[in-house]
């Protein structure tokens, strides 16, 4: 029984420990590196790999290719002007969502004509400072599609143009599926389009349907299924308040992890997409397989230390070494605490017992990974929006260079 006992400790033991999971860059994040060197960076950047972002937009047009979905381009996700005119000018289109204030009137700016889609509901102080923003910068155009997804809220729009004598046009919230609010059922729309249609200073401008819970569900296919259904439905409702004309309206759905599943969509005349043409690490979709990662933060190594040491607990270091190989050596980075995973070299890792760090971040490699001093560590970002505002302007690296850098928008929550 003893003997057994021991025989088990040491299996558990061998089971616990982890295995050496460091390497060197590889060839495409050391010819990265190299541009950033040859640019004289040595700081926190965000890199938009041009070549990459093409192919995400091929990808995005050969998907669609014979359907009847337009794309409408998510602005918060990719703030900064050179980057939206790369991809709207891929996709061929004029449509953007927007999610507040500073982005609109910074949208309006470069494309004044352009069809403005807002994402979410915004406090009525908020949708009237921007309207009154709007005049003074001398807008033009129909103005934006302002979502709502209340009476309430409608109520208070309908204020809003009666107080500016204009009519604003409104694009309905529905729930296929996600739960975060919007109109639920055929009754509840059937009353909020009432509400519109009665009034001068509202004018109906569509739907908007938004259902990234589908890849996530336990069974995705069902639940796109039941997205169709209730948009359908939807979509009967408004024709039985307005007509047949579903031409004159903005049907808008999907997301980046769901564009392509609406391909044969019967009701939707728009996919919404943003994330996808750059592809953060969240969007590691089964759905995104066809689109490849376009961004990464790129940050110097400050300081390469080993063994790794956790205060308090130094004469541990090697018992923790022994469990995991993959924390023998400590290096301190420029920045720090992004939504953020490393990426490259392989087999870094954040210390829980350490923390997190904006200054100085540490992380955990083997003997393995050969960084130094001056030496870039690559991250992908989790997702796009605030993350890409974090940094100043984006560097663009084409053809093994840095060769433009594209300001973000103002940075706005």
């Amino acid at each position: 029984m003893l003997g057994g006992g021991a025989a088990a400790a040491v299996v558990a033991l061998a089971v616990a420990r982890k295995g050496n999971r460091g390497g060197p860059h590889d060839a495409y994040f050391l010819a990265l590196s190299k541009a950033l060197h040859d640019a004289g960076i040595a700081r926190p950047v965000l890199i938009i790999d041009r070549t990459r972002l093409r192919s995400n937009v091929r990808a995005l047009n050969t998907t669609l290719a014979g359907s009847r979905l337009a794309t409408r381009v998510v602005v918060k996700s990719l703030p900064a002007r050179q980057l939206l005119e790369e991809i709207a000018s891929g996709v061929n289109s004029d449509r953007f969502m927007v999610f507040n204030g500073p982005m609109i009137l910074e949208t309006l700016r470069f494309r004044p004509r352009s069809d403005l889609l807002l994402g979410k509901p915004l406090p009525a102080a908020e949708a009237a400072a921007i309207c009154d923003a709007m005049v003074d910068a001398g807008a033009t155009g129909a103005g934006p599609q302002w979502l709502v997804d209340s009476a309430e809220r409608i109520r208070q729009y309908e204020v809003i143009g009666a107080n500016r004598g204009r009519t604003l046009r409104v694009n309905v919230e529905i729930d296929v599926g996600l739960h975060r609010g919007g109109f639920r059922n055929d009754d509840e729309l059937a009353a909020a389009l009432d509400l519109i249609r009665s009034s001068p200073h509202l004018s109906f401008s569509g739907l908007m349907g938004y259902d990234p819970h589908v890849p996530k569900a336990p069974r995705p296919e069902h639940a796109y299924q039941a997205v169709i259904r209730r948009y359908r439905q939807s979509v009967d409702v408004v024709r039985s308040r307005f007509g047949s004309s579903d031409q004159a309206f903005t049907y808008n759905t999907a997301g980046s992890p769901t564009y392509a599943l609406h391909v044969s969509d019967p009701s939707a005349t728009e996919v919404a997409v943003g994330s996808g043409f750059v592809k953060p690490h969240d969007f590691d979709t089964r759905t995104l397989a066809h689109h490849v990662p376009a961004a990464f933060i790129a940050t110097p190594v400050l300081k390469a230390i080993e063994p790794t040491q956790i205060p308090g607990l130094e004469a541990l270091a090697g018992v923790m070494t022994f469990f995991d190989a993959n924390s023998e050596r400590a290096f301190f980075i420029h920045g720090g605490h992004w939504l953020a995973v490393p990426e490259s070299p392989p087999g870094l890792e954040f210390n829980s017992l350490f923390g997190r760090s904006s200054n100085q971040e540490m992380l955990n490699g083997s003997r393995s990974v050969p960084l130094h001093p001056d030496d870039f560590v690559f991250f992908r970002p989790t997702q796009s929006e605030a993350v890409f505002l974090q940094f100043g302007d984006l560097l663009v690296y084409e053809d093994g260079r840095i060769t433009e850098r594209w300001p973000t928008f103002p940075v706005s929550a």
